[in-house]
């Protein structure tokens, strides 16, 4: 008895911190709501997940004086409420099912509605991290980027296996097929040139294999089946090629438009070398000036850090935002990274330390860096060669990528970085 009255005065003395919360749990084709018991008779009601059924959710938070509202993250069926209450002015939280799993029992969506709205009433459930604004449409517009590339990959897939077929072997006597040795003699192929030497007279100079070889390569029987499905294989890696230079020209437009709001243009002047580092343009490249227009918006040239492109950047950037202000110091970033240490302690022993597994595209942004600056003649460098010998690849990576984030974080809080 002295058990049970001791918890329910635990209980009873709880801080509410949000006394205007209210929960949801999301459904595909329902969605739960609850608010607190003392706001209406019914506190737990259910709506649909049309447009309407929506408008309607959020006209009943707002008769019942609620204020922030906490979600779960499932799936993307989350992303059209958590948009359309953000734009009426409610304070959205998007928190991980992890913290918000429910103790042990029965398990409904009334009982799970209700565990949210308890949680978020008294202040124990934190948000998980969603850039604002246009960082968002950036982001969308890069993985949509990402997805094309992946596409386009498997049609060059295709395409090398109808020259097997065919036995033409430009694949081994060219190292990019899309390159412009590789193209020119695909686009001949298709229009009907089939004289292995007009073929390999199409041979880029750059091209470190002969004439000779080139011609010895493309002699092969050109048969129709084969011929068609290479045909329809070019045909699939240009369309998605043109998507992708849309996608290009998309996030240009927003990169020139984050830089006028945020009014950086005079920094980037004032603070810092006139212009960023140039490297050689990357296979599958932006089509514009990613470094120079990261350099307008940022103030910083993060290309001067080893180990990261435009193109990384930029995908940092969409990913982090542009302020990383929500981090309160760079451990706290590092965290929010599963790249830090999780300890498991027990009885003062150490049952573990390893990173929490996570599919943050930073982290693993943070580790392809690594990688890179672990062939360089840098400090970061040998640190991942030394590590690499100790305690083998993997770890050594993502102790790397944490003294990444450390320098990002002196990039962030424009602190001035010399090139080491």
């Amino acid at each position: 008895m002295e058990r049970k009255a001791k918890s329910k005065a635990t209980h009873s003395g709880m801080v509410v911190v949000n006394p205007n919360a209210a929960a949801i749990d999301i459904g595909a084709t329902m969605h739960m709501a609850a608010v607190g018991a003392d706001r209406v008779s019914d506190p737990v009601r259910s709506f649909g997940t049309f447009t309407g059924d929506l408008h309607r959710l959020a006209d009943w938070f707002a008769e019942c004086g609620v204020t922030t509202v906490v979600m779960e993250s499932t799936s993307v069926y989350w992303i059209p409420i958590y948009e359309l209450l953000d734009e009426r002015g409610f304070e959205v939280f998007l928190v991980n099912a992890r913290d918000a799993k429910h103790v042990p029992g029965r398990k409904t969506d009334v009982s799970d509605a209700q565990w949210l709205q308890r949680l978020h009433s008294y202040g124990l459930l934190r948000a998980s991290f969603r850039p604002k604004g246009d960082i968002i449409e950036l982001r969308t517009y890069l993985r949509q980027r990402e997805r094309l590339l992946e596409t386009a990959a498997s049609h060059i897939q295709h395409m090398q296996k109808a020259m097997t077929e065919m036995n033409l072997q430009l694949h081994h006597v060219v190292s990019d097929i899309t390159g412009a040795t590789g193209m020119r003699i695909i686009r001949a192929i298709i229009a009907g040139e089939r004289d292995p030497a007009v073929l390999a007279s199409m041979r880029d100079t750059r091209c470190h294999s002969s004439v000779e070889v080139i011609e010895k390569a493309l002699t092969g029987h050109y048969r129709a089946e084969h011929m068609f499905v290479l045909e329809q294989a070019l045909a699939l890696y240009d369309v998605y090629q043109q998507k992708v230079a849309a996608c290009d020209a998309r996030i240009e437009s927003v990169l020139k438009e984050l830089s006028s709001v945020r009014g950086r243009k005079e920094d980037a002047r004032a603070d810092g070398p006139g212009s960023p580092r140039r490297g050689s343009r990357q296979s599958n490249g932006l089509a514009f000036d990613a470094a120079e227009a990261l350099h307008s918006l940022l103030g910083k040239d993060l290309t001067r850090i080893h180990g990261i492109g435009p193109y990384l950047a930029l995908k940092l950037v969409s990913e982090c935002g542009d302020d990383l202000s929500a981090w309160p110091s760079a451990k706290h970033f590092t965290s929010w990274l599963c790249l830090a240490p999780s300890n498991k302690i027990s009885g003062g022993k150490v049952l573990s330390s390893r990173t929490r597994p996570s599919g943050s595209r930073a982290a693993s942004l943070l580790r392809l860096a690594a990688v890179t600056i672990g062939r360089t003649e840098t400090a970061l460098g040998a640190f991942y060669r030394r590590l690499s010998a100790r305690i083998g690849k993997a770890k050594a990576v993502t102790a790397t990528a944490q003294d990444c984030r450390a320098i990002l974080q002196c990039f962030a809080s424009r602190h001035r970085l010399r090139r080491s």
